[in-house]
C-alpha cells in the first residue's frame, strides 16, 4: 500500500501531465492554424505522450493500493507567438515538468518508498530525453531562422514524428488468460 504522501504527489503530476498534454493539443491546434502541419504533428504527438504519461502513473498508483483524484486542469493559452518563442515555452515547461518529477522522487526518497524511486526513474530518464528533443529543435529554429522556406524544411522533418508506444506501457497491469 502507498502512503498517503506518495499519493498525493502522484495525483498532482497526474494533474501536471494532463495539463501538459492539453498544453500540447492547444500549440498543436495553433501550429494546424498556422499550416504548418509538421509542427502540428509533432505537437500532437508530445500530446499522446503526456496522456501516456498521466494514465501510466495513474495505472501505477492503482497497482500500489493507492486511491486516484483527478483534479481540475487549467485551461492552456491559445496564442503562443512565432516557432521559436512556441519551442522556448515547451522547453520551459519541460524543465518545470522536471523539477515536479525531480521533486516526486525526492518525496519518494523521504518516505523510504523505494519502488515508487525504481518507477519514476522512467520518468527521470524521459525528461532527460524530452528536454533534449525539443532543445534540438529550438537550436534549429535559432540557426535556421523563421524564414517560410527554412520552417517549411523543419516543418516536413517535424511531420515524421509518430507516436510509439512505450515498453514499459504494460508493466504495471496485470495480463489475464
Amino acid at each position: 500500500m502507498i502512503n498517503q504522501k506518495m499519493q498525493d504527489g502522484i495525483n498532482g503530476q497526474i494533474q501536471a501531465e494532463m495539463y501538459s498534454a492539453n498544453l500540447y493539443l492547444a500549440m498543436s491546434a495553433y501550429c494546424e492554424n498556422k499550416n504548418l502541419k509538421g509542427f502540428a504533428n509533432w505537437l500532437r504527438v508530445q500530446y499522446q505522450e503526456e496522456t501516456f504519461h498521466a494514465t501510466y502513473l495513474l495505472d501505477y498508483l492503482l497497482s500500489r493500493g493507492g486511491k486516484v483524484r483527478l483534479q481540475t486542469i487549467d485551461a492552456p493559452p491559445a496564442e503562443f507567438g512565432s516557432m521559436s518563442d512556441l519551442f522556448q515555452k515547451v522547453l520551459e515547461h519541460e524543465q518545470m515538468v522536471t523539477g515536479l518529477i525531480n521533486g516526486l522522487y525526492e518525496v519518494a526518497v523521504a518516505e523510504k518508498d523505494v519502488a515508487t524511486q525504481i518507477f519514476l526513474q522512467w520518468y527521470v530518464n524521459e525528461q532527460v530525453e524530452e528536454e533534449a528533443n525539443v532543445s534540438e529543435i529550438l537550436d534549429k529554429l535559432v540557426l535556421l531562422g523563421e524564414k517560410p522556406s527554412e520552417l517549411l524544411y523543419l516543418d516536413k522533418e517535424l511531420a515524421l514524428r509518430v507516436f510509439v508506444l512505450p515498453a514499459v506501457a504494460n508493466t504495471t497491469k496485470t495480463k489475464q488468460a
